[in-house]
């Protein structure tokens, strides 16, 4: 739409690549059989689209394609992989010690809404604090470790300030002491190389749409070891698909979207990422240009490409949102924007009340320009400076 505001929101979702949408069309009319129906061949033709697009996801993962499980997208994956794992161990406690998780403060609530419930039930869950950049510390993950931990589940990236945890230092600690580790990848998928090959994860969470893909599709990759087995119990049953981990008809033209998707992040990757970081790293000091107190939330150099966090200080953050028109951008998760309290990722960081309420989430994209961002400074730094000049 030619009116429509400038989108630096690609944290919350993107837009389908126009090639994923070509890949998907000939499978919602033309190529539509059930990759479940291998008695006929147009069965056996899904099938086989299923397999290619496994592949796909499989490589850019760097993982076993015989690991992933189709999930209608991260937040189940999330919610399989949790209480996947450790319902059967609730049982297993009966009266003994309650099994133990570790997590982190700044987790997606698709993680920490699960385990709230899970800690009603009796599972004691250790939430690891951060320091001003949103990283943990893997001395205090290393202390939180004890006999009865069943699972660590650390983000990869954080969805508001783009923080990348050390998964592959983790993932070792977590390997030495025979604990399983889930990581909610959604915000590391396709956006720099990931390499579960040699980074012992055994459980990963991702959704197509973050990088590009249709909406209502993702993953759970999953790995047992020798050190660490484990067995999901299922969260939806009716006809054992997936090796009856996740039942249900796999979406055909969403999981050929996936899958093109992931072939497109591999192919572009190393180079949109140096694109963003630049555009990021411009976008960024034309707002220190004009709004010298700005505030930079989480880390400076270990973040991703295409995410800015920042706080505006002496300013209502409502109302500097409800004023910029022109700007399509959050104050934090999309999943958390009807919640009417600060982001408890920044408030796990240490930052005020205040400067959390005044937060704005910045997502660049595949297709966001210079011209765009230019254009955005602009509006963001005039928004500010009316606000400030009002009278109180």
């Amino acid at each position: 739409m030619a009116d429509s505001p400038i989108y630096l929101d690609h944290h919350a979702t993107t837009p389908v690549d126009p090639r994923v949408v070509e890949a998907m069309a000939p499978f919602w009319t033309e190529r539509f059989g059930n990759p479940a129906s291998f008695q006929h061949r147009i069965g056996q033709e899904a099938a086989k689209r299923v397999e290619e697009a496994t592949f796909h996801i499989a490589r850019l993962l760097n993982a076993d394609p015989l690991r992933i499980v189709f999930t209608s997208g991260a937040t189940e994956a999330n919610n399989l992989a949790i209480k996947g794992l450790l319902h059967p161990e609730l049982r297993k406690a009966n009266g003994n010690k309650a099994p133990h998780v570790i997590t982190t403060a700044v987790e997606h609530r698709a993680v920490l809404d699960p385990l709230k419930k899970l800690e009603r039930r009796g599972v004691e869950v250790t939430r690891l604090p951060v320091d001003h950049t949103g990283s943990i510390r893997i001395t205090d993950l290393k202390d939180a470790i004890c006999e009865e931990t069943r699972l660590v589940s650390i983000i990869w990236a954080n969805n508001e300030v783009g923080t990348i945890h050390p998964i592959l230092e983790i993932a070792e600690l977590c390997q030495q002491h025979h604990v399983p580790l889930h990581t909610d990848a959604v915000q590391a998928v396709g956006k720099f190389p990931l390499n579960l090959t040699e980074t012992p994860v055994n459980l990963l969470s991702c959704s197509a749409h973050k990088f590009y893909g249709p909406p209502g599709i993702g993953c759970l990759y999953v790995q047992p070891d020798e050190a660490r087995p484990f067995r999901l119990e299922p969260q939806i049953e009716g006809g054992g698909h997936q090796g009856g981990i996740r039942s249900g008809t796999l979406p055909l033209p969403l999981i050929v979207g996936f899958g093109k998707a992931c072939e497109l992040a591999l192919a572009e990757q190393q180079e949109e990422v140096e694109r963003l970081r630049t555009l990021r790293d411009q976008f960024q000091k034309q707002l220190q240009a004009g709004i010298p107190d700005l505030v930079i939330n989480g880390a400076v150099e270990n973040r991703l490409a295409g995410n800015l966090n920042i706080s505006i200080p002496n300013v209502d953050g409502d109302v500097l949102l409800s004023r910029l028109t022109d700007v399509a951008v959050s104050s934090g998760s999309a999943c958390s924007s009807s919640n009417p309290e600060p982001s408890h990722v920044l408030r796990a960081m240490g930052i005020d009340e205040q400067l959390c309420r005044s937060s704005l989430r910045f997502g660049l994209g595949r297709w966001t320009t210079a011209a765009e961002l230019d254009q955005a400074a602009a509006h963001i730094i005039e928004v500010v400076r009316l606000l400030r000049d009002q009278p109180s």
